[in-house]
């Protein structure tokens, strides 16, 4: 269903020239709400395939797409025509439901379009039916939604949206990334543009403007919008798609992220309150790991999430435990007198207050900064079990990282080891191998599983590895995580339900190693 533009109760002096301002600005003017439906839930990734796709020869080639048969300034001149008649024909009767305004509204670009497509024929050639639907649903999208971004964001292939002032690329789930059209003509339009999806499709409480150049937003469905103005170049906007929700860890064995045996260590990690840390590089699959892992949580449990922008779900989820959803939020762009951003509320805030909800566990959406303390000090106490993300280069790259963010709060190096070697029981590490831009696929996996065992040498938290890559001498590899040793906590874990003989095969549960174009 498309968007629908309605009138608030602000009087009624103007009402038609407010509409049709707000109709022809492209966003709601003042007095005016703008409402857009979620987008539909992306449709998961297939798993890897078993046999390597063959290697292509030559560049990759940069496509640029535009489906509409006719330039888009015809889309602007009919937009503009019935946002006319839409502005008179809904200030005259202000009772209009909005499902009325919808039909009203899609009426009239059929009428407007079907005389235009006539005039266009006799100067420019006819247009098939197919190119007509296209010209009626670009102005729909123009009048209701995101314009020529709303394509991209409806698209469920489509991972990230990238732009760049008028140079638009996106990133696919299974195929090389490509440049698109541009989905503004200007950059001050493509800043308005942007505000205006902020405005009907997120929960940002401000705008992009010279006061305020950053702005970060949580849009409906799920994704998650950055965008920079005025201290860049040009206009820049990144978005960020989650293809999955509500996937179980045997979901994501059936994507070939981790196999069964992987996935039954895993439940009994969760099942015996061990906290972990899921580490990887951006879209690696941290996120879908860790809300995999936490629908392992028993339903009787309560739980509180705290995330930056809400990326879970948990708390929409009908399978997940009960679910505090605590969200951060950016301030208005002023500062208080203790210098922070007024109605700004942080991960840290939120730490806070979590500790007066009565939580059995935390789940922390990413730690990047100075909540990582108040991350360790939530580990550390209660029953455990509790989880988060962190970006990181490699397993072994984890606990430096998280040092480093703990220095960051103020506390020694020593200090932030040790916290970590208290706090942390493991590491799960998920590796993105993108080999599109050579023949192949995007593999999404599991790649180690290391145990924290305790304050070790010189006060560094020893460490071993459970589960990880291996390969024999003949060259037989398996680049995703397969057992190596027995963990030191393997008694909590046989307690929670984990059968040993998982951990007694070699190459895991595995049929044949992944294969890739390039060797691993």
């Amino acid at each position: 269903m498309s968007d629908v533009i309605a009138p608030t109760a602000q009087g009624d002096s103007s009402r038609t020239e407010r509409f049709r301002d707000a109709l022809l600005a492209g966003h709601s003017g003042d007095g005016w709400r703008v409402t857009t439906p979620a987008p539909a839930v992306p449709s998961p990734s297939p798993a890897p395939g078993s046999a390597a796709p063959a290697l292509r020869t030559g560049p990759v080639v940069v496509e640029k797409a535009d489906a509409l048969p006719v330039p888009y300034e015809e889309i602007a001149k009919l937009r503009s025509r019935v946002a006319e008649q839409l502005a008179t024909a809904t200030a005259e009767t202000p009772g209009m439901s909005r499902d009325d305004q919808l039909q009203l509204g899609q009426s009239l670009v059929n009428s407007v379009v079907s005389l235009w497509a006539t005039d266009y024929a006799a100067t420019s050639g006819a247009l098939t039916q197919a190119g007509e639907q296209a010209v009626r649903k670009a102005v729909l999208q123009e009048l209701f939604q995101a314009g020529r971004l709303q394509p991209l964001l409806d698209d469920p292939d489509i991972e990230n949206i990238l732009i760049a002032g008028d140079r638009v690329r996106v990133d696919y789930r299974d195929r090389p990334s490509r440049e698109v059209g541009p989905v503004a003509e200007s950059d001050a339009a493509l800043i308005a543009l942007l505000n205006q999806v902020v405005r009907t499709q997120g929960q940002a409480e401000r705008s992009l403007t010279s006061a305020t150049p950053l702005l970060n937003s949580r849009l409906r469905g799920g994704a998650r919008l950055a965008m920079t103005a005025y201290v860049s170049d040009r206009p820049h906007a990144a978005i960020r798609r989650h293809r999955t929700h509500s996937q179980r860890l045997s979901d994501l064995r059936a994507l070939g992220t981790l196999d069964s045996s992987l996935e039954q260590f895993l439940t009994a990690v969760v099942r015996a309150r061990k906290n972990v840390i899921i580490a990887g590089s951006q879209g690696a699959g941290k996120t879908s790991l860790m809300r995999a892992m936490a629908l392992e949580i028993p339903r009787t449990e309560r739980i509180g999430t705290l995330e930056d922008s809400f990326e879970l779900w948990l708390h929409k989820d009908a399978n997940a435990p009960e679910v505090v959803a605590l969200e951060a939020r950016e301030g208005n762009g002023e500062r208080g007198p203790d210098g922070r951003p007024i109605g700004e509320v942080t991960l840290t805030d939120l730490f806070e207050q979590s500790l007066r909800m009565s939580l059995r566990r935390v789940l922390v959406g990413e730690v990047r900064g100075e909540e990582a303390l108040p991350m360790l000090r939530a580990f550390n106490s209660g029953d455990g079990g509790s989880m988060a993300t962190v970006h990181a280069k490699s397993a072994e790259m984890v606990i430096e990282r998280l040092v480093e963010l703990v220095e960051e709060a103020g506390r020694s190096e020593r200090s932030a080891y040790r916290k970590i070697a208290l706090s942390v029981d493991f590491i799960v590490y998920v590796r993105l191998v993108d080999e599109t831009e050579v023949g192949g696929a995007k593999h999404r996996f599991v790649s180690q599983v290391v145990e924290i065992t305790g304050v070790g040498e010189h006060g560094i938290p020893s460490r071993q590895t459970i589960f990880g890559p291996r390969e024999d001498g003949s060259g037989y590899r398996e680049a995703r995580a397969v057992p190596h040793m027995l963990p030191q906590c393997i008694g909590d874990l046989r307690r929670a339900g984990l059968d040993l003989r998982v951990l007694q095969q070699p190459w895991g549960a595995w049929e044949q190693p992944l294969r890739t174009v390039t060797e691993l």
